[in-house]
Protein backbone atom coordinates (compact mmCIF):
# COMPACT_ATOMS: atom_id res chain seq x y z
CA UNK A 1 0.00 0.00 0.00
CA UNK A 2 1.69 3.35 -1.36
CA UNK A 3 2.12 5.18 2.28
CA UNK A 4 -0.22 8.18 0.81
CA UNK A 5 -3.21 6.79 -0.43
CA UNK A 6 -4.94 10.11 -0.05
CA UNK A 7 -2.82 12.37 -2.63
CA UNK A 8 -4.20 9.41 -5.27
CA UNK A 9 -7.35 9.98 -4.38
CA UNK A 10 -7.39 13.40 -3.97
CA UNK A 11 -5.76 13.60 -7.48
CA UNK A 12 -7.95 11.29 -8.96
CA UNK A 13 -11.47 13.23 -7.78
CA UNK A 14 -9.71 16.42 -9.43
CA UNK A 15 -10.13 15.26 -13.22
CA UNK A 16 -13.56 13.11 -11.54
CA UNK A 17 -15.14 16.58 -10.47
CA UNK A 18 -13.99 18.31 -13.96
CA UNK A 19 -15.43 15.35 -16.01
CA UNK A 20 -18.75 15.51 -13.69
CA UNK A 21 -19.17 19.52 -14.86
CA UNK A 22 -19.07 18.72 -18.49
CA UNK A 23 -21.73 16.24 -17.91
CA UNK A 24 -24.22 18.17 -15.75
CA UNK A 25 -24.48 22.20 -14.86
CA UNK A 26 -25.26 23.42 -11.24
CA UNK A 27 -28.57 24.98 -12.86
CA UNK A 28 -29.61 21.24 -13.37
CA UNK A 29 -28.48 20.03 -10.33
CA UNK A 30 -30.41 22.87 -8.56
CA UNK A 31 -33.63 21.59 -10.69
CA UNK A 32 -33.39 18.41 -9.29
CA UNK A 33 -36.54 17.48 -6.74
CA UNK A 34 -34.57 16.99 -3.88
CA UNK A 35 -32.67 20.33 -3.95
CA UNK A 36 -35.30 22.05 -2.34
CA UNK A 37 -36.25 19.23 0.28
CA UNK A 38 -35.16 20.00 3.84
CA UNK A 39 -32.76 17.53 4.78
CA UNK A 40 -32.92 15.64 8.40
CA UNK A 41 -30.69 16.42 11.48
CA UNK A 42 -27.72 14.34 12.30
CA UNK A 43 -27.22 16.42 15.43
CA UNK A 44 -29.94 16.37 16.37
CA UNK A 45 -30.26 12.30 15.45
CA UNK A 46 -27.15 11.67 17.39
CA UNK A 47 -28.33 13.81 20.70
CA UNK A 48 -31.92 11.52 20.55
CA UNK A 49 -31.38 8.58 23.05
CA UNK A 50 -33.69 6.39 21.85
CA UNK A 51 -31.25 5.66 18.72
CA UNK A 52 -27.95 4.19 19.59
CA UNK A 53 -25.46 6.98 18.01
CA UNK A 54 -24.55 5.15 14.91
CA UNK A 55 -23.90 6.23 11.72
CA UNK A 56 -24.26 3.35 9.85
CA UNK A 57 -22.31 2.92 6.64
CA UNK A 58 -22.46 1.21 3.42
CA UNK A 59 -19.28 0.32 1.81
CA UNK A 60 -18.37 -2.11 -0.98
CA UNK A 61 -14.88 -1.97 -0.88
CA UNK A 62 -11.55 0.73 0.17
CA UNK A 63 -8.24 0.95 -1.05
CA UNK A 64 -7.37 -1.07 1.57
CA UNK A 65 -9.47 -4.22 2.71
CA UNK A 66 -9.98 -4.68 -1.27
CA UNK A 67 -13.70 -6.18 -1.74
CA UNK A 68 -15.75 -6.09 1.76
CA UNK A 69 -19.06 -7.20 0.28
CA UNK A 70 -19.78 -6.85 -3.23
CA UNK A 71 -23.36 -8.35 -2.53
CA UNK A 72 -24.88 -6.40 -0.31
CA UNK A 73 -28.41 -4.44 -1.56
CA UNK A 74 -27.90 -0.73 -0.63
CA UNK A 75 -32.03 -0.48 -0.48
CA UNK A 76 -32.17 -3.24 1.79
CA UNK A 77 -29.16 -2.42 4.07
CA UNK A 78 -30.34 1.16 4.51
CA UNK A 79 -33.68 0.20 5.55
CA UNK A 80 -32.32 -2.01 8.43
CA UNK A 81 -29.75 0.69 9.52
CA UNK A 82 -33.15 2.73 9.83
CA UNK A 83 -35.23 0.43 11.10
CA UNK A 84 -32.84 -0.35 13.88
CA UNK A 85 -32.14 2.51 15.49
CA UNK A 86 -28.94 4.20 13.48
CA UNK A 87 -28.60 7.69 14.09
CA UNK A 88 -27.63 8.47 10.52
CA UNK A 89 -26.29 6.20 7.25
CA UNK A 90 -23.06 7.09 5.84
CA UNK A 91 -22.99 6.13 1.99
CA UNK A 92 -19.52 6.26 0.03
CA UNK A 93 -20.26 8.01 -3.21
CA UNK A 94 -16.21 7.25 -4.92
CA UNK A 95 -16.62 4.92 -7.48
CA UNK A 96 -12.98 4.43 -8.58
CA UNK A 97 -11.31 3.32 -4.87
CA UNK A 98 -14.94 2.37 -2.96
CA UNK A 99 -17.46 0.95 -5.34
CA UNK A 100 -19.53 3.45 -4.38
CA UNK A 101 -22.20 5.76 -6.48
CA UNK A 102 -24.52 8.74 -6.16
CA UNK A 103 -27.08 6.31 -7.52
CA UNK A 104 -26.53 4.38 -4.10
CA UNK A 105 -27.04 7.74 -2.28
CA UNK A 106 -30.25 8.56 -3.78
CA UNK A 107 -31.58 4.78 -3.01
CA UNK A 108 -30.64 5.48 0.67
CA UNK A 109 -32.17 8.74 1.44
CA UNK A 110 -35.51 7.20 0.46
CA UNK A 111 -35.60 6.29 4.58
CA UNK A 112 -36.22 9.12 6.90
CA UNK A 113 -32.97 9.84 8.22
CA UNK A 114 -30.18 11.86 8.02
CA UNK A 115 -27.67 10.63 5.16
CA UNK A 116 -24.10 11.82 5.23
CA UNK A 117 -22.44 11.94 1.56
CA UNK A 118 -19.04 10.17 2.55
CA UNK A 119 -16.77 11.99 -0.27
CA UNK A 120 -13.78 13.38 -0.81
CA UNK A 121 -15.13 16.91 -1.34
CA UNK A 122 -12.76 19.00 -2.75
CA UNK A 123 -14.89 21.59 -4.78
CA UNK A 124 -18.12 23.32 -3.63
CA UNK A 125 -19.84 21.41 -7.30
CA UNK A 126 -19.70 17.89 -4.88
CA UNK A 127 -21.65 20.02 -2.35
CA UNK A 128 -24.37 21.38 -4.46
CA UNK A 129 -24.18 17.41 -5.95
CA UNK A 130 -25.19 16.04 -2.43
CA UNK A 131 -27.83 18.45 -1.60
CA UNK A 132 -29.43 17.74 -5.29
CA UNK A 133 -29.38 13.83 -4.25
CA UNK A 134 -30.47 14.26 -1.19
CA UNK A 135 -27.98 14.13 1.55
CA UNK A 136 -28.38 15.36 4.78
CA UNK A 137 -25.02 15.92 5.38
CA UNK A 138 -21.70 16.31 4.36
CA UNK A 139 -17.79 14.84 4.91
CA UNK A 140 -14.66 17.44 4.97
CA UNK A 141 -11.82 15.84 5.55
CA UNK A 142 -9.07 18.03 7.00
CA UNK A 143 -5.96 16.04 5.18
CA UNK A 144 -7.56 17.14 1.79
CA UNK A 145 -8.12 20.68 2.52
CA UNK A 146 -6.36 23.55 4.21
CA UNK A 147 -7.81 25.27 6.75
CA UNK A 148 -9.41 28.21 4.25
CA UNK A 149 -10.86 25.70 2.12
CA UNK A 150 -12.60 23.57 4.76
CA UNK A 151 -13.82 27.69 5.73
CA UNK A 152 -14.98 27.94 2.65
CA UNK A 153 -16.94 24.28 1.64
CA UNK A 154 -18.54 24.17 5.04
CA UNK A 155 -19.63 27.67 4.46
CA UNK A 156 -21.39 26.51 0.97
CA UNK A 157 -22.82 23.39 2.99
CA UNK A 158 -24.61 25.79 5.64
CA UNK A 159 -25.99 27.88 2.95
CA UNK A 160 -27.52 25.03 1.44
CA UNK A 161 -28.79 23.64 4.37
CA UNK A 162 -26.92 20.70 5.04
CA UNK A 163 -25.19 19.79 8.23
CA UNK A 164 -20.99 19.30 8.30
CA UNK A 165 -18.67 16.72 9.54
CA UNK A 166 -15.38 17.79 9.09
CA UNK A 167 -12.74 14.49 10.02
CA UNK A 168 -9.38 14.91 11.66
CA UNK A 169 -6.47 12.59 11.49
CA UNK A 170 -3.96 14.63 14.38
CA UNK A 171 -3.96 17.84 16.29
CA UNK A 172 -1.86 19.85 13.62
CA UNK A 173 -5.54 19.30 12.03
CA UNK A 174 -7.38 21.44 14.83
CA UNK A 175 -7.49 24.63 13.00
CA UNK A 176 -10.06 23.37 10.16
CA UNK A 177 -12.49 23.28 13.15
CA UNK A 178 -14.97 26.56 12.39
CA UNK A 179 -17.94 27.88 13.14
CA UNK A 180 -19.97 26.27 10.08
CA UNK A 181 -18.54 22.37 10.86
CA UNK A 182 -21.53 20.74 13.31
CA UNK A 183 -19.64 17.45 13.71
CA UNK A 184 -15.92 16.81 14.28
CA UNK A 185 -15.08 12.75 13.35
CA UNK A 186 -11.84 11.38 14.95
CA UNK A 187 -10.43 8.94 12.62
CA UNK A 188 -8.95 6.54 13.87
CA UNK A 189 -7.40 4.80 10.73
CA UNK A 190 -4.73 7.06 9.17
CA UNK A 191 -5.85 7.93 5.33
CA UNK A 192 -2.48 7.72 4.72
CA UNK A 193 -0.88 4.41 5.94
CA UNK A 194 -3.94 3.19 6.48
CA UNK A 195 -3.27 1.48 10.07
CA UNK A 196 -5.52 2.16 12.78
CA UNK A 197 -5.27 3.02 16.48
CA UNK A 198 -7.67 3.78 18.52
CA UNK A 199 -5.37 5.18 21.51
CA UNK A 200 -5.11 7.62 18.59
CA UNK A 201 -9.07 9.26 19.17
CA UNK A 202 -9.05 8.74 22.78
CA UNK A 203 -5.88 11.41 23.01
CA UNK A 204 -7.17 13.36 20.48
CA UNK A 205 -10.91 13.91 21.62
CA UNK A 206 -9.59 16.55 24.56
CA UNK A 207 -8.55 18.68 22.53
CA UNK A 208 -11.59 19.29 20.44
CA UNK A 209 -13.42 22.47 21.42
CA UNK A 210 -16.13 22.26 23.33
CA UNK A 211 -19.62 22.68 22.04
CA UNK A 212 -18.88 20.16 18.88
CA UNK A 213 -20.19 16.86 19.01
CA UNK A 214 -17.95 14.22 18.62
CA UNK A 215 -17.73 11.09 15.87
CA UNK A 216 -15.01 8.20 16.84
CA UNK A 217 -14.99 6.85 12.74
CA UNK A 218 -13.12 3.80 11.51
CA UNK A 219 -11.43 0.53 13.81
CA UNK A 220 -14.74 -0.08 16.04
CA UNK A 221 -15.34 -3.94 15.38
CA UNK A 222 -16.48 -5.30 18.31
CA UNK A 223 -18.94 -4.56 21.25
CA UNK A 224 -15.52 -3.38 23.55
CA UNK A 225 -14.48 -1.02 21.22
CA UNK A 226 -17.69 0.39 21.16
CA UNK A 227 -18.25 0.95 24.73
CA UNK A 228 -14.75 2.53 25.74
CA UNK A 229 -15.01 5.11 22.92
CA UNK A 230 -18.63 5.60 24.55
CA UNK A 231 -17.54 5.96 28.20
CA UNK A 232 -14.59 8.30 27.07
CA UNK A 233 -17.42 10.77 25.71
CA UNK A 234 -17.90 9.97 22.13
CA UNK A 235 -21.30 11.69 20.90
CA UNK A 236 -21.54 9.00 17.71
CA UNK A 237 -19.69 6.44 15.68
CA UNK A 238 -18.89 5.86 12.29
CA UNK A 239 -19.35 2.09 11.91
CA UNK A 240 -19.24 0.30 7.95
CA UNK A 241 -16.71 -2.20 7.79
CA UNK A 242 -17.82 -4.27 10.93
CA UNK A 243 -21.38 -4.51 9.30
CA UNK A 244 -20.84 -4.99 5.84
CA UNK A 245 -18.05 -7.26 6.04
CA UNK A 246 -20.76 -9.72 7.47
CA UNK A 247 -23.00 -11.80 4.60
CA UNK A 248 -26.12 -9.86 6.13
CA UNK A 249 -24.86 -6.32 6.70
CA UNK A 250 -29.09 -5.59 7.96
CA UNK A 251 -28.76 -8.76 10.15
CA UNK A 252 -25.34 -7.56 11.66
CA UNK A 253 -26.54 -3.99 12.31
CA UNK A 254 -29.82 -5.59 13.96
CA UNK A 255 -27.91 -7.65 16.20
CA UNK A 256 -25.15 -5.15 17.21
CA UNK A 257 -27.97 -2.69 18.16
CA UNK A 258 -29.84 -5.23 19.97
CA UNK A 259 -26.56 -5.89 21.99
CA UNK A 260 -25.70 -2.07 23.06
CA UNK A 261 -28.80 -1.29 24.45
Amino acid sequence: MSTNILAKIVETKFGEVAERKKQISIAQLQAMPLFEKPGNSLKTNILDTTKNGIIAEFKRQSPSKGIINAMANVEDVAKAYTQFGASGISVLTDETYFGGSLADLSIAVQNAIPVLRKEFIIDEFQIIEAKAYGASVILLIASCLTPAETKILASVAKGLGLEVLLELHDASELGHVCEDVDLVGINNRSLKSFEVNIEHSLQLKNLLPKGKLSIAESGIYDLATFQLLKKEGFDGFLMGEYFMKQENPAKAFQEFSQQIK
